[in-house]
C-alpha cells in the first residue's frame, strides 16, 4: 500500500498543523467523478483511492465551492467491505407466514465509527492557516456492519390466524344459538320475576327459605292480585281492598266494604297497575262479612290469587297484609300469626252486640278469626293476608283498638283479625254459584260453662236446648252436655263453637268431643244448612 504524502507547510502552516490535521483533497470539477471508490467496494478500488490521495491540493478560494469529504478512522487503515448481517439475510429470505421478532431476542445495533478528535476543530467549509482544509465537524459516518462475532437474532415464525373480529363474531354466534335452543325448549325462561309478567295467570309460588322470608319476592309476586275498592251511594261511601279470585274478574272482599252500594250504589275497582274498572255485586253474606263483586268488561291479563288452606296454620308463622289503609293503595305490612280461632263478631248491625250470645243461631255474625300483629287499619278491610309462599290464607276484616280518633276511626295497636281462607273459599264459591250462601248449624242453643273430667276442669259450650229434627238431635246430643272440641280444636266459648260450625257446609259431618257424666266421648254430627 502506498503511504500518502503530506505537503511541507511554511512556518505558519506548521503552527496550524499542530492544532488540526490536514486532509487530502481532490480537484474541484463540475463533472461527476466516475472513478470515485464506493464504501465497502473491492480491494483494488480502495488501493486506487489511497494512491490518488497522496497528492496535496490547494484549498479553493471561491465561496460557492462545495466541499466534499470522506471520513475514516485513520488515513492508514483501509475501509473494510460491509458484510451482510444475519438480520439482512433473514429479511431477504422468502417467508410463508408473518415474521415476528421475539421480544427476548438480543437487539443488533450498528457500531459507530470512532470520530476523530480535535481540541479546536475548524468549521466545515473553512480553511486552516497554510491553505489547507480545517478538521470536519458533525456526526461520524454510521451504518457499518456489526462484528461477525455478534449473535444472530432469534426469529420466531408464526402462522397467521383469524383476526379478533372473526373470533368475536364466532363467540356471539355461539351465544345466540345456545340461547335460542334453550328458549325453544324452555319458553318460560323468557319470563322475569316481576308483577307485570305474572299477569294472565295464577300467582306463582315463592320458594320458602330456611333463613328468612323473602318479603320482597312475595310482594312482587302477589301485588298484582290485590285491588282497591271504592263504593258509594247518594249519602255515604268508603274505601276498602279486595283480591282477584278468578280469571273472569270475580273479586273477594268484605261485606261491609261494598254495603254502601247494595241498594243502587256504585263500585269502582282500581287494579295494582292503575287501571280503573266498574264492578257489580255477585253476592254477599253478612253473617260472615264476605262478598264477591265482578269487574265489568274485565281484561284478559288479570293476575289470580292462589289460596291455601288455613287448617295448617301455626302460631308464629310469618304473614303479609296488602291493602289500602286510610286510602293508601298497595300498602304492604308484615307480621306473624298471633293466635288462631279467635272468635270475633263482625256484624255491621248495631243491635247485633245486644243479642244473646249464647244462642247458636244464624243471627250472630261470628268468625273464628286469625289474629295477627301486622299493622292493618281502616281500608285494609277485604284485603288478602298472605303466607311466606304468596298464598292467601285469610281476608283481613277487623281490628281491635282502645280509642277512636277525631273522625271516629280507630288505629292499629297490633291486634288485627282475618277470616280464614277455608271459610272464604267456601262462601265465595257459593256466592259465585248461586248468589247466596248457607251456613252450618248444629241445632242447639249453648252457653259458656265449665266441666270437670276426672281431676281436671275444662271450659266449654254447654248445650241448653236441642232442636227437634236437627243433626244434633240425630246424633244423640242432650241438654247438659258440654262441647269441648270440634275436629280436635278446643272450644272455649259459645262464639268459638259458632265459628267452627260455620266453616262447614250443609251435609258435612263433623266430630265433636263432649263431656257427659264426668267422662269424655266423641260424637259424629251432620251439619244442617241455615
Amino acid at each position: 500500500m502506498t503511504e500518502p504524502r503530506i505537503p511541507r507547510p511554511d512556518e505558519q502552516a506548521d503552527q496550524a498543523a499542530s492544532a488540526a490535521p490536514s486532509y487530502p483533497q481532490r480537484p474541484a470539477s463540475s463533472a461527476p467523478d466516475t472513478d470515485l471508490p464506493t464504501v465497502g467496494g473491492t480491494a483494488a478500488q480502495r488501493a486506487a483511492q489511497e494512491t490518488r490521495a497522496a497528492t496535496p491540493i490547494p484549498a479553493p478560494t471561491g465561496a460557492d465551492v462545495t466541499q466534499e469529504m470522506r471520513t475514516a478512522n485513520t488515513p492508514h487503515t483501509p475501509i473494510p467491505a460491509p458484510q451482510e448481517s444475519a438480520m439482512q439475510q433473514a429479511a431477504s429470505a422468502p417467508q410463508d407466514g408473518a415474521v415476528t421478532q421475539d421480544s427476548a431476542a438480543p437487539q443488533v445495533a450498528s457500531a459507530p465509527a470512532a470520530a476523530p478528535t480535535d481540541t479546536q476543530p475548524h468549521a466545515q467549509g473553512t480553511t486552516a492557516p497554510g491553505g489547507t482544509y480545517g478538521a470536519p465537524t458533525g456526526q461520524p459516518v454510521t451504518g457499518y456492519p456489526a462484528p461477525a462475532s455478534a449473535p444472530a437474532p432469534v426469529v420466531v415464525v408464526k402462522k397467521k390466524g383469524p383476526g379478533w373480529v372473526a373470533l368475536l363474531g364466532a363467540m356471539l354466534l355461539t351465544i345466540v344459538l345456545t340461547l335460542g335452543a334453550m328458549l325453544y325448549m324452555r319458553p318460560e325462561l323468557l319470563r322475569v320475576t316481576t308483577p307485570q309478567n305474572l299477569n294472565n295467570g295464577t300467582v306463582a309460588t315463592v320458594p320458602a327459605s330456611s333463613d328468612a322470608t323473602d318479603w320482597t319476592a312475595v310482594a312482587s309476586a302477589v301485588s298484582p292480585a290485590v285491588v282497591t275498592i271504592q263504593s258509594q251511594n247518594a249519602s255515604s261511601g268508603g274505601t276498602g281492598s279486595g283480591v282477584i279470585y278468578d280469571a273472569q274478574g270475580d273479586i273477594v272482599t268484605n261485606y261491609h266494604v261494598i254495603s254502601p252500594a247494595i241498594n243502587g250504589g256504585q263500585i269502582q275497582v282500581t287494579l295494582a297497575d292503575g287501571r280503573l274498572y266498574g264492578a257489580g255485586i255477585v253476592g254477599h253474606d253478612k253473617t260472615t262479612d264476605l262478598a264477591v263483586i265482578r269487574l265489568e268488561n274485565p281484561p284478559s291479563n288479570l293476575t289470580v290469587a292462589r289460596f291455601a288452606s288455613s287448617q295448617s296454620l301455626q302460631v308464629g308463622a310469618p304473614v303479609m297484609a296488602i291493602g289500602a289503609p286510610l286510602g293508601l293503595s298497595n300498602t304492604v305490612t308484615t307480621g306473624i300469626v298471633s293466635a288462631l280461632n279467635r272468635p270475633v263478631e263482625v256484624s255491621m248491625d248495631e243491635d247485633s252486640t245486644s243479642q244473646d250470645q249464647t244462642q247458636a243461631s244464624s243471627d250472630l255474625v261470628v268468625t273464628n278469626a286469625i289474629q295477627i300483629d301486622a299493622s292493618i287499619n281502616p281500608g285494609n278491610s277485604g284485603g288478602p293476608l298472605f303466607d311466606a309462599t304468596g298464598a292467601v290464607i285469610g281476608i283481613n276484616s277487623s281490628i281491635k283498638s282502645l280509642a277512636t280518633s277525631a273522625d271516629g276511626q280507630a288505629g292499629s295497636i297490633g291486634l288485627g283479625f282475618a277470616i280464614p281462607s277455608d271459610l272464604v273459599v267456601s262462601i265465595a264459591d257459593q256466592l259465585i254459584t248461586s248468589g247466596s250462601a248457607s251456613h252450618g248449624m248444629l241445632g242447639v242453643t249453648v252457653k259458656a260453662a265449665t266441666v270437670t273430667v276426672g281431676s281436671d276442669t275444662y271450659v266449654g259450650a254447654q248445650v241448653q236446648e236441642v232442636s227437634s229434627g236437627s243433626g244434633a238431635a240425630a246424633a244423640g246430643l242432650r241438654s247438659g252436655d258440654v262441647i269441648l272440641k270440634v275436629e280436635g280444636q278446643e272450644v272455649t266459648s259459645p262464639k268459638q263453637l259458632i265459628g267452627y260450625v260455620r266453616r262447614y257446609r250443609a251435609g258435612d259431618t263433623i266430630n265433636l268431643t263432649i263431656a257427659r257424666d264426668g267422662a269424655t266421648r266423641d260424637v259424629s254430627v251432620t251439619i244442617q244448612g241455615s
